[in-house]
């Protein structure tokens, strides 16, 4: 591939991944409440599950989803309904505030888990990158798998990086709402609200 299409991808990329959106909002949501160290565990469970939907667009079983009104009904429904239990769960925790240097490698493991979850269970990741790739893709040079393979590598690796600083953006939010304890006392709900919008914008989303 021409280096002038993978950087122009590359600008795109950021762009896309810096806009307001569910993975980003998970990960400055986990981060302000629980530290950098929990939204960089939740930005490495989203990259991989960036993984499936990289392969599913190269396989083309997005495409069958984007065909299929069932199939992404049920992924959107199912990945809608997990982000309102993590709304519920995070409504129901104790007045305790942030958990600074409380958390434990099982915690961490948990919230990778949770952000590959939560990113696999959103049909409109798959239809990001099949309408995405493509678009840089260049068939008369050949292997567009292959193509696409790098581009969504590419992909993958500014986003881990840029959810990675931005996790460490909220660590300055958090040293700042630490001296509100009015705040702090709050922050679950706060969480929660951000869980439960994310999963009525997933709920409501239509193929496109």
């Amino acid at each position: 591939m021409e280096i002038e299409v993978i950087l122009s991808f590359f600008g795109v990329a950021i762009l896309l991944t810096l806009a307001p959106g569910p993975d980003i909002l998970f990960v400055i949501a986990q981060s302000v409440s629980q530290g950098k160290w929990a939204g960089i565990a939740t930005a490495l469970g989203l990259c991989t599950g960036l993984l499936v939907h990289i392969s599913a667009a190269v396989l083309g079983v997005s495409a069958v989803m984007y065909q299929s009104a069932l199939v992404f009904a049920i992924v959107k429904y199912a990945g809608a309904a997990y982000l309102l239990y993590l709304a519920w769960q995070a409504f129901r925790e104790q007045d305790e505030g942030l958990a600074f240097g409380r958390q434990t490698p099982m915690a961490y493991t948990s919230l990778y888990k949770k952000g590959i979850v939560m990113n696999v269970l959103n049909p409109k990741v798959s239809l990001f990158f099949l309408a995405l790739l493509p678009q840089f893709v260049d068939e008369t040079a050949g292997h567009v798998p292959g193509q696409m393979l790098l581009l969504g590598a590419i992909f993958l690796v500014q986003a881990l990086v840029v959810f990675t600083l931005v996790s460490i953006g909220a660590e300055k939010l958090r040293q700042w709402l630490s001296a509100h304890t009015a705040i702090t006392k709050r922050i679950h709900w706060l969480k929660g609200a951000i869980f439960a919008l994310i999963g009525i914008q997933i709920a409501v989303s239509e193929r496109s």
